[in-house]
C-alpha cells in the first residue's frame, strides 16, 4: 500500500496533468480550431505567477524560466529522476545524451526537488512558461520589481547561502542573486504574501510554489545545498537583466561537464535559431520541445506554428504512459500509466492504481485519458476528461487492448538531502 503523501502527490500530478490536457484538448485534435487569441498577461498576473521564485538564484532561475515553456518534458525528466536516483558523473551524461529532451530540462535534473515541484505544479508552470514565451522581457522586469520590494523590506540580503549584487543599468539598477559558492545551489523557499510586505493584488495572490517538504513559514528557508554536478553541465542559459531576456552560451560549464556533445546542440540550434552565432545568442522557444501541447492563444500557436497530427499522437503517447523517455509511464504496476485497465490514468485497484476502474473520469474507454478516440484519429483522446460518457461506459470493457502496450520501468526516487533553516 502507497503512503499517503505519496498518493497526494500523484493525485497532484494527476490534476495537474488534467489542467494541461484540457488546455490543449483544441490543439491535439487534428482538426479542431485554433484557440482564441487572449490578452497578454497583467502586470498583477505576472507578480502572481513570478512571486515564488523571483527570489531563486539567477543561474538556477534562468534553467526554470526556459524548461517552463516545455511542460510535458519537465514531467519527463521528474519521473525519470525518480526512478534513477543512483545514476550520477559519466553514466548520468551518458543517460542525459540519449534523451530527447530540451537541455534547460535535463539541467534541472541536477535539483530534484525543483523538477518535482515544476511537476506536480503544472498549472502554475504553464503560467510562467506561457508568460516567458509571449512576454519575455515583461518577465525579466517583474521579476527586477518583485526583488527590489523584497530588498527594500529588508527580506533580500547577502547570506552564507547566496550573494546580492547591484549592477547599474543607466539610472537605475538591476539586482543579481549568485549562489555564494559556485559549486553549491541553495534553493530558497520562502512565503511570497509576507516577504514582499503588504501583498497589492488581494484578487491575484501568489499560488503556493514550493518544492516537496517545505512548510510554509513567515521567514526565508534555505534547504541542503545541493552540488552541481553532470547535469548542471547543460545549464547554458544566464540572465541578461539589461536587455531583457536570457542569454545561451552552449560552452559554459564546459568545466562541470566535459562529455557532453556541444557540437551537436550547436548545430541544430544554430539551424533554428538565427540570433545563436558560435554557440551564443539568446534564448529562442523551439516549438520541437513543447511535444505537442497547447499553446496560449492562437497567435502564439501561430507563431510557432500549429501542432501536427504526429505531434498530437505522440504527445498522447506521452501521457498514456508510453513514452520512451522513461516519463509517464515509467514505474511498476500502480504509476502513472503504466498497464492501464478500462482505459484511465491509472491502474487496476488490484494492481496499486488509483481510483476505481480507471482513474480520471467514469470509466473512460480505449481513448487513454479521456472518451474513446475515433478510428479516423481525429477525435481528441483528451475529450473525454472528467466526462464519462455513455459511449466511454458502453466500451469499457474493450479497454483491455491498452494492458500489452506500456513496458515497465524500474522505480526509484531522487533525493537531495535534508532542509536547514
Amino acid at each position: 500500500m502507497r503512503k499517503p503523501n505519496a498518493v497526494n502527490r500523484t493525485v497532484s500530478v494527476l490534476a495537474g496533468l488534467a489542467v494541461l490536457v484540457l488546455a490543449g484538448a483544441t490543439v491535439y485534435a487534428a482538426d479542431a480550431a485554433a484557440p482564441p487569441d487572449k490578452p497578454a498577461f497583467k502586470p498583477e498576473e505576472l507578480e502572481q505567477v513570478l512571486a515564488p521564485i523571483a527570489l531563486y538564484p539567477d543561474s538556477l532561475l534562468t534553467q526554470m524560466l526556459m524548461a517552463s515553456t516545455y511542460p510535458l518534458e519537465v514531467v519527463q525528466a521528474d519521473r525519470w529522476a525518480k526512478q534513477n536516483p543512483t545514476v550520477k558523473d559519466a553514466a548520468l551524461t551518458k543517460a542525459l545524451e540519449s534523451q530527447s529532451w530540451d537541455a534547460s530540462v535535463k539541467s534541472l535534473v541536477n535539483f530534484p526537488p525543483v523538477l518535482a515541484m515544476m511537476s506536480e505544479k503544472l498549472d502554475l508552470t504553464v503560467k510562467i512558461g506561457d508568460a516567458f514565451i509571449g512576454q519575455q522581457q515583461d518577465v525579466m522586469a517583474t521579476i527586477q520589481k518583485l526583488r527590489a520590494k523584497a530588498q527594500e523590506t529588508g527580506n533580500l540580503k547577502t547570506t552564507a547561502e547566496q550573494k546580492v549584487v547591484m549592477e547599474p543599468q543607466g539610472p537605475t539598477q538591476v539586482i543579481v542573486i549568485e549562489a555564494a559558492d559556485p559549486k553549491v545551489v541553495y534553493i530558497p523557499t520562502y512565503p511570497p504574501t509576507v516577504y514582499y510586505a503588504t501583498w497589492p493584488y488581494p484578487a491575484y495572490p501568489p499560488a503556493p510554489y514550493y518544492p516537496p517538504g517545505y512548510v510554509a513559514g513567515r521567514a526565508i528557508a534555505f534547504g541542503a545545498g545541493v552540488a552541481v554536478g553532470a547535469a548542471w553541465g547543460y545549464a547554458w542559459g544566464h540572465s541578461n537583466w539589461h536587455g531583457g531576456n536570457v542569454d545561451i552560451d552552449i560552452n559554459r560549464n564546459t568545466n562541470i561537464n566535459a562529455n557532453i556533445n556541444r557540437s551537436k546542440y550547436q548545430a541544430n540550434l544554430q539551424a533554428r535559431n538565427t540570433s545563436i552565432k558560435n554557440g551564443q545568442g539568446s534564448f529562442q522557444h523551439d516549438a520541437a520541445h513543447r511535444q505537442g501541447v497547447a499553446y496560449r492563444d492562437q497567435k502564439t500557436a501561430s507563431q510557432f506554428g500549429r501542432s501536427s497530427a504526429s505531434d498530437a499522437a505522440k504527445a498522447r503517447e506521452s501521457f498514456r504512459g508510453r513514452t520512451d523517455a522513461g516519463g509517464l509511464g515509467g514505474g511498476t504496476s500502480g504509476g502513472l500509466g503504466n498497464r492501464p485497465s478500462t482505459g484511465g490514468l491509472g491502474n487496476r485497484p488490484s494492481t496499486g492504481g488509483l481510483g476505481n476502474s480507471g482513474g480520471l473520469g467514469n470509466r473512460p474507454s480505449t481513448g487513454g485519458l479521456g472518451g474513446a478516440a475515433s478510428s479516423s484519429g481525429r477525435q481528441s483522446a483528451f475529450s473525454g476528461v472528467n466526462s464519462g460518457g455513455a459511449s466511454a461506459r458502453s466500451d469499457s470493457a474493450r479497454g483491455s487492448f491498452s494492458r500489452s502496450s506500456s513496458p515497465s520501468r524500474s522505480g526509484g526516487a531522487m533525493r537531495s538531502g535534508g532542509g536547514r533553516r
